[in-house]
């Protein structure tokens, strides 16, 4: 009775731990509108850091020596047993590091531009309650997202705290 008594505790405790969070919301920009900008030192993107991942590009099929740009490739690999699970994970990679100095619910928002749509703009974006010290956030432009629309061409994250863009950091071809 007391080992099926602990079995059970030891299996809430595990399903508690490993609830996964949702993956990032596809908005349509239209929709959204123009925020206002009212950038503040509580809140700062720290970091930004991208990885285009797709061997059939011709400037990936160049060889290189680098281990940590092998690494990274044969990490995206990792796990993909067929050519189909392969072509599902080609794409933009992106990974951002942020923090907070006080509480806030903030969203972090990435919008961008691929090759085949244009000037029209897409965005995905995370929310974070109560959101306070250091955060890392992932975003993905895969699969079909990636195969149908093509590479992206420009982009911009943004920290948002009520409707306010808060913390911003874009490459050098947005506008």
């Amino acid at each position: 009775m007391i080992r099926l008594f602990t079995a059970l505790l030891a299996a809430l405790a595990l399903s508690a731990c490993s609830t996964q969070k949702e993956p990032p919301r596809k908005l349509a920009i239209a929709k959204v509108g123009v925020l206002p900008l009212a950038l503040s030192d509580d809140f700062e993107i720290r970091k930004v850091s991208q990885f285009f991942h797709d061997p059939r590009d011709p400037l990936m099929q160049k060889i290189t020596l680098e281990p940590m740009l092998q690494f990274e490739r044969a990490r995206m690999n990792f796990g993909a047993v067929s050519s189909y699970d392969r072509a599902e994970r080609y794409g933009h990679y992106f990974y951002t590091w942020w923090r907070a100095k006080r509480d806030a619910d903030i969203t972090v928002r990435l919008e961008y531009r691929q090759e085949n749509l244009g000037s029209h703009v897409l965005a995905k974006e995370e929310f974070y309650p109560a959101a306070k010290g250091s955060h890392e956030t992932k975003f993905t432009v895969i699969g079909d997202e990636y195969s149908e629309e093509g590479r992206i061409t420009a982009w911009r994250l943004l920290l948002i705290e009520n409707g306010h863009i808060v913390g911003v950091w874009q490459s050098f071809l947005w506008n």
